[in-house]
């Protein structure tokens, strides 16, 4: 039951005042006016059967990046790759083929962007960062072809990684850079990728992620400060590429997520007192599945049993999410914005479908699979990545039914 078919009227869910009218209080009721108007339209013309996803106006605007870009995106110079990811990736969960000339000119740009000593830049020219090479692989892994594999000099790339590493676990983003646990889920992505994952890239990088987990149960950039939705999803998925997930107290890091649904829009917040963003439809939406499967693990160790995952675990409320993404996220422009009634870009586009995309399909982790090659000594990183597909019997979607995107594999399709 999603916000707008609840029993609740939806105007009492406005965020309450003690008597302190403060600028972060008036900020938060101001958005949910401004959600409300949206919800509000769809409840009077009692229309939520026919909510649609702006398919055709979400490729237009994501297919205008590939044509140039106006003079305003200088300011993301040193992050054209995550600028080709972000385009790339939503056009892959809209169920786009990508054109072959797209792709060769992508491909192209981003081997410029590799430099000799391991990883990639931002730019042409620019230092080898994290972020950037988690992007660059990322995007060639979604092309999928050799052209695009062939680019990565995983040799240098693995020497980097390693020069980034830290004596007590963390990764540095570049030479010289910050410290913080993006470093780490970065690193462990690229190299699972490229399956170049070896113990001495993760000696003590478990416990280090362990100490970022806070007193609410989230985990922070480093040990010591504020848990945040994107940091938390870098930190847990880090753990789960190491098979080390359990290492954390998962029913707190549960309860600090599901505290961020907003009661009125439906989204997720990416910090408690913060306002409701899209993006975080992704970052804190992405730690569901993840959490599903860890409980689960954890009651069959528990049990000493085999335990089949239900249709899905009702650990947020897919519908809401749903309803924030498909009803106040759209621009009308194309494209996918942070809150109205912000304008969209291409980042909020690609972490809102991505939302999207968990939202509605149920993602599920064969347990049965990986106890019996764990058993066999076989589990290590890679295949604990090949042991997630879609279990169709668990989709949900609501508005018309195209609005359903790409969720890869599924897991009766293959049985």
């Amino acid at each position: 039951m999603g916000i707008l078919d609840g029993p609740t009227p939806l105007d009492s869910l406005f965020t309450k005042h003690d008597g302190n009218i403060t600028h972060s209080w008036t900020l938060q009721v101001e958005t949910e006016v401004e959600v409300y108007k949206l919800y509000k339209e769809v409840l009077d013309t009692d229309d939520l059967n026919n909510v649609t996803l702006e398919r055709e106006r979400h490729l237009n605007y994501l297919l205008s990046g590939s044509k140039g870009l106006n003079k305003y995106f200088v300011v993301l110079d040193a992050s054209r790759p995550w600028i080709c990811y972000w385009v790339v990736h939503a056009l892959d969960i809209l169920g786009r083929t990508i054109e072959p000339d797209f792709m060769r000119g992508c491909i192209e740009m981003l081997s410029k962007y590799q430099n000799p000593t391991g990883g990639f830049g931002g730019g042409f020219g620019q230092l080898s960062h994290l972020a950037a090479s988690y992007a660059a692989v990322n995007a060639l892994a979604v092309f999928g072809t050799q052209e695009a594999y062939d680019v990565i000099d995983r040799e240098n790339l693995y020497k980097w990684l390693l020069s980034l590493k830290q004596p007590d676990g963390s990764y540095i983003m570049h030479k010289g850079g910050e410290v913080d646990v993006r470093g780490v889920y970065c690193a462990l992505s690229i190299a699972v990728l490229t399956n170049i994952l070896t113990p001495e890239l993760i000696e003590g990088t478990p416990e280090w992620i362990k100490k970022c987990q806070t007193y609410e149960g989230g985990i922070g950039g480093v040990p010591g400060i504020e848990a945040h939705g994107g940091y938390a999803f870098c930190g847990l998925a880090a753990m789960e590429l190491m098979g080390t997930s359990e290492k954390l107290d998962i029913s707190k890091l549960l309860r600090w997520a599901v505290s961020l649904q907003m009661p009125l829009e439906g989204g997720f917040q990416g910090r408690p007192n913060k306002l409701v963003d899209g993006c975080y439809s992704f970052w804190v939406g992405g730690l569901y599945p993840l959490l599903e499967t860890i409980t689960l693990r954890q009651q069959l160790r528990e049990k000493k049993q085999a335990i089949k995952s239900s249709a899905c675990q009702l650990l947020f409320n897919r519908e809401a999410l749903q309803e924030y993404i498909l009803i106040a996220a759209q621009s009308q422009k194309g494209g996918l914005v942070d809150k109205p009634p912000k304008g969209p870009d291409f980042y909020h586009t690609c972490y809102c479908l991505s939302g999207l995309s968990t939202a509605q399909n149920h993602v599920v982790y064969d347990i049965e699979k990986a106890s019996e090659l764990e058993r066999q000594g076989k589990l290590n990183a890679t295949a604990r990545s090949l042991l997630w597909a879609e279990d169709v019997s668990g989709r949900l979607v609501i508005g018309k039914e195209e609005n359903l995107v790409v969720c890869k594999r599924s897991i009766l399709d293959e049985k």
